[in-house]
C-alpha cells in the first residue's frame, strides 16, 4: 500500500467542514483583537482539556486503568468531551481497536500502512470511522448517561464554548475557546502519527510506538507511548522517576482524597524489561523480521526451479517432502538436511546474523533467542514452500 493512503484509529470528528471551522474560527480575531484574558483562558483550557483526555478518554474509558465513582465517571466523560473529540464510547471503541490491530492493516491510524498525514489528520475524513462501535465497549455502553452523551457528541463542547463567550466576548470564544481546541487536536493527534516515528524503543511491543520526551510534555504524559503499548493498563505511562508524566501526578492526588482509586502500576519486572513476550506479539515480530530475510532468499529458491527434476528424483528429497508433508519434520530440520545433499541451495540466515538483525530493528528483551529461532524457522517454511508448492498447507 502506498504511503498516500494512511490510515488512524484514536479520534475523529463528525464532518470536515466542522473541523476546518474550528481551525478558522481564530482568524477572527484580527478583526475583535486578542485579549490577556482570551490568552490565559486558552491556556487554561488547552492543559485542562488536555488532562480530561488523557485521563478521561485514554487511560480510564480506553483502558479502564484506574476507577472512580458514577459521578466521577460522569465528569471525566464531561471533560473529555468538552474537547469535541466526539464520546467517550467512540472514542475508547477506537482506541481499543487500535491496540489489538497496532500497525497492521486493520490500524486506523498506521502512518506505517497509510502514511503520516493520514495518521494524523487524514483518517478524520473517512466516513468508515464515524460510527461508535458499541460492541467494542459493552462495559461503557450499559450507562444510559455515556449513551445520552454519545447521542448528543457536541453538547459539552458548545457550553464550553458559550462559557467562554460569556467570560470574554468574542475574543473569549475565538482564542479561549476556538483556538485553544484546534491546539489541542493537533497535540493529541501527535501520538497517533509523532509518537509512532520519532523516539526510542525501550521494549519490544511488535509495532512502532516509541517514547518522545517532547510529546510527553505537551500531553501531560502520553509521549512514553512504548511503555504504554509494553502495558496498557497502567495508570502511570512514565515508568521511570524521571518520565514526566502529570496526568498521573495529578490522578494519584485525586487518589489520596478518594475521588479515583486503583490506580494500575506496571509490575517491576514490565519496567526493567525482563517479562517475555506474549505469543502474539512474539509471532508478529519474528514475522516482520523473517519477511526482511525471505524475501531474497525466496527469489534465489525460484531461480533454481530450473533443477526441478534433479529435486523430484533425490532420495532425500523425496524423504524430506513426505516428512514434511505429513509434518513429522520442521522446516529449519528439512532444509539443513536438504543442503547437505544439495549445497548449491542457499542458506538459511544464521542464528547471529538473526540476532544482530533484530537487535538494530528492536530492543533487547528476554524473548530475543525465542524471535531468533522463530525468525529461522519462518524463512525456512517460506523458502520450502517456494521450492515445493505442493507442501504449502503443512507449512502454513
Amino acid at each position: 500500500m502506498s504511503q498516500a493512503h494512511e490510515y488512524h484509529d484514536d479520534i475523529i470528528y463528525p464532518n470536515t467542514v466542522a473541523f476546518i471551522l474550528v481551525h478558522l474560527a481564530p482568524l477572527a480575531a484580527i478583526w475583535t483583537g486578542v485579549t490577556l484574558t482570551s490568552v490565559i483562558l486558552a491556556i487554561t483550557l488547552y492543559v485542562v482539556r488536555m488532562f480530561g483526555i488523557t485521563a478521561g478518554y485514554h487511560r480510564y474509558f480506553s483502558h479502564r486503568s484506574f476507577k472512580t465513582s458514577r459521578a466521577g465517571q460522569l465528569f471525566f466523560a464531561l471533560l473529555a468531551m468538552s474537547s469535541t473529540q466526539k464520546s467517550v464510547l467512540w472514542w475508547a471503541a477506537l482506541h481499543r481497536h487500535h491496540h489489538r490491530h497496532s500497525d497492521q492493516e486493520d490500524d486506523v491510524h498506521s502512518p506505517l500502512h497509510r502514511g503520516f498525514f493520514y495518521s494524523h489528520v487524514g483518517w478524520i475524513f473517512d466516513k468508515k470511522h464515524d460510527t461508535t462501535r458499541l460492541d467494542e465497549v459493552p462495559d461503557l455502553a450499559k450507562y444510559p448517561e455515556l449513551r445520552f452523551l454519545d447521542r448528543h457528541q457536541l453538547l459539552p463542547g458548545i457550553v464550553l464554548g458559550i462559557a467562554c463567550f460569556l467570560i470574554d466576548g468574542w475574543s473569549g470564544l475565538f482564542i479561549g475557546f476556538f483556538a485553544s481546541t484546534a491546539v489541542l487536536y493537533h497535540g493529541t493527534f501527535f501520538i497517533n502519527s509523532l509518537a509512532h516515528v520519532h523516539g526510542s524503543q525501550r521494549y519490544v511491543t511488535g509495532d512502532t510506538s516509541r517514547n518522545n520526551w517532547w510529546l510527553a510534555v505537551i500531553t501531560l504524559g502520553e509521549g512514553w507511548h512504548n511503555n504504554h503499548h509494553a502495558y496498557q493498563r497502567s495508570t502511570r505511562q512514565g515508568f521511570r522517576w524521571y518520565e514526566f508524566d502529570p496526568t498521573y501526578y495529578a490522578l494519584k492526588a485525586m487518589s489520596w482524597v478518594g475521588l479515583v482509586w486503583d490506580l494500575g502500576e506496571p509490575p517491576a519486572e514490565v519496567v526493567r524489561n525482563e517479562r517475555r513476550l506474549g505469543t502474539a506479539v512474539l509471532e508478529r515480530v519474528s514475522r516482520q523480521m523473517a519477511e526482511q530475510f525471505a524475501t531474497k532468499r525466496a527469489e534465489a529458491v525460484v531461480a533454481l526451479q530450473h533443477r526441478r527434476e534433479q529435486f523430484d528424483s533425490h532420495p532425500k528429497v523425496i524423504e524430506l517432502r513426505s516428512r514434511l508433508a505429513a509434518k513429522q519434520a520442521r522446516a529449519e530440520e528439512a532444509w539443513h538436511e536438504l543442503q547437505v545433499h544439495l549445497p548449491h541451495l542457499p542458506h538459511l540466515p544464521s542464528a547471529a546474523e538473526v540476532r544482530t538483525r533484530v537487535l538494530q530493528a528492536y530492543a533487547d528483551s528476554p524473548s530475543t533467542d525465542e524471535i531468533v529461532a522463530r525468525v529461522r524457522e519462518l524463512v525456512a517454511e517460506r523458502m520450502s514452500a517456494e521450492l515445493f508448492p505442493e507442501l504449502r498447507p503443512a507449512l502454513a
